[in-house]
């Protein structure tokens, strides 16, 4: 599977989403991010495990504390993946603003004509 899909797919989880919010704020344990779910240790660290085979967490150990930190790295993937279509929209957009301003300066022409009959 390719990187932009892995990303996707640890990305389609909230559970997972979830704890990449959590660590934006800073490195922390299993047990810390485990914290706000309601579900077991190991199926946590199934999510980690998720996340980091995605390349979004790094995982390291310092004694018995075995801290998670976010990898934004995969994120900006993502980010330039989904801006190539958010030009592509806001071009259209823009396009289709212009059409309308058009459309409605012909409308304004013929009301002034059929005024100017009257």
């Amino acid at each position: 599977m390719d990187t932009l899909s892995t990303t996707f797919f640890a990305l389609a989880d909230p559970t997972r989403r979830a704890i990449l919010a959590r660590l934006t704020r800073g490195d922390a344990a299993v047990t810390e991010l485990a914290e706000p779910f309601a579900m077991s240790l190991p199926a946590i660290s199934k999510h980690l495990k998720v996340l980091e085979r995605a390349g979004l967490i790094v995982r390291s150990r310092d004694a018995q504390y075995r801290p998670c930190r976010l990898e934004a790295a995969r994120l900006r993937e993502v980010h330039e993946w989904l801006d190539h279509y958010r030009r592509f929209w806001e071009e259209s957009f823009d396009r289709l603003d212009e059409y309308l301003k058009e459309l409605q300066k012909k409308e304004k022409r013929k009301h002034a004509r059929k005024s100017a009959r009257k």
